[in-house]
């Protein structure tokens, strides 16, 4: 198949990105293999489905490729890793060119009902008590999403701070000398709790919560406002609309695929 057939899916250059990262194929023990379906191919059935939010039973059959192919493919990547290292390979090209921004980072949450349940889910308080998660993403100050997490839905947004934030200080690379420190963070007063705000300045993180019964919960702030947008990105990828991934690793894998495919639509429009 042609790749002209479904290049308009997947940003130019991104696979390149991604290729490195990616498990060899293996050839089943039962007979048949995944030899026969090129990598490329699957990457790009894999974003159609994160775009599209369609079942997997329902891939175009312009990819040539079976759905228990691409389900498949998509499981051992997930379990492997890629998409979290293909978040921080783009975010590393993007630091590469000072084009991200720690003078401030901004955290936030959003609900998303959970259609066939499993672990990371529970009642949630903004949808009648029915099934759901939170996603939530530590954006730098130009919206960029740092870090990503999942939870469930009755998790207060307060209990993911430190887990977010620690993940972005971890990041790192020894051979480049890289490390990822935010200055601020920015967070609106479900995290104005007393406990984080300390932990916050032993980390020298300067701290700007909006503090409960003095900032209106209406206004978003100046800095705030990016991570909202950043919101609108990711569920512009219809498959993080609603969770229908029983494991909270394979939802957690396509919300690390959107992040890196933000981030690298951003670099190409800042660089050209």
């Amino acid at each position: 198949m042609g790749r002209g057939v479904w290049s308009w899916i997947v940003p130019d250059g991104l696979w390149d990105i991604a290729k490195p990262l990616t498990p060899p194929s293996r050839v089943r023990s039962q007979g048949g293999g995944t030899r026969d379906t090129p990598d490329e191919t699957v990457f790009a059935a894999i974003v159609y489905v994160l775009v599209s939010g369609c079942a997997w039973r329902a891939l175009p059959p312009c990819f040539g490729i079976s759905k228990s192919t691409a389900h498949r493919r998509f499981m051992i990547w997930s379990r492997a890793g890629v998409w979290g290292q293909l978040h921080e390979a783009v975010l590393d090209r993007i630091d590469e060119c000072g084009l991200l921004d720690l003078s401030r980072t901004v955290l936030d949450s959003a609900h998303v009902r959970a259609k066939k349940g499993g672990e990371l889910t529970g009642p949630s308080p903004v949808d009648r008590g029915k099934a759901g998660s939170k996603m939530h993403v530590l954006s730098d100050a130009n919206g960029l999403p740092l870090v990503v997490g999942v939870s469930a839905a009755k998790t207060h947004d307060s209990q993911a701070l430190e887990s977010m934030v620690a993940g972005l200080q971890t990041r790192h690379d020894p051979h480049r000398g890289w490390h990822y420190k935010p200055r601020k963070l920015h967070a609106d007063k479900a995290y104005d709790v007393p406990e984080l705000r300390k932990w916050l300045r032993g980390k020298r993180i300067g701290v700007r919560i909006a503090r409960k019964s003095i900032e209106s919960s209406e206004r978003l702030g100046r800095r705030r406002w990016v991570i909202e947008r950043t919101m609108s990105w990711l569920t512009g990828y219809r498959r993080l609309n609603h969770r229908y991934e029983r494991h909270p690793r394979n939802y957690l894998a396509f919300l690390g695929l959107s992040a890196a495919i933000c981030c690298y639509k951003r670099l190409v429009r800042l660089i050209t």
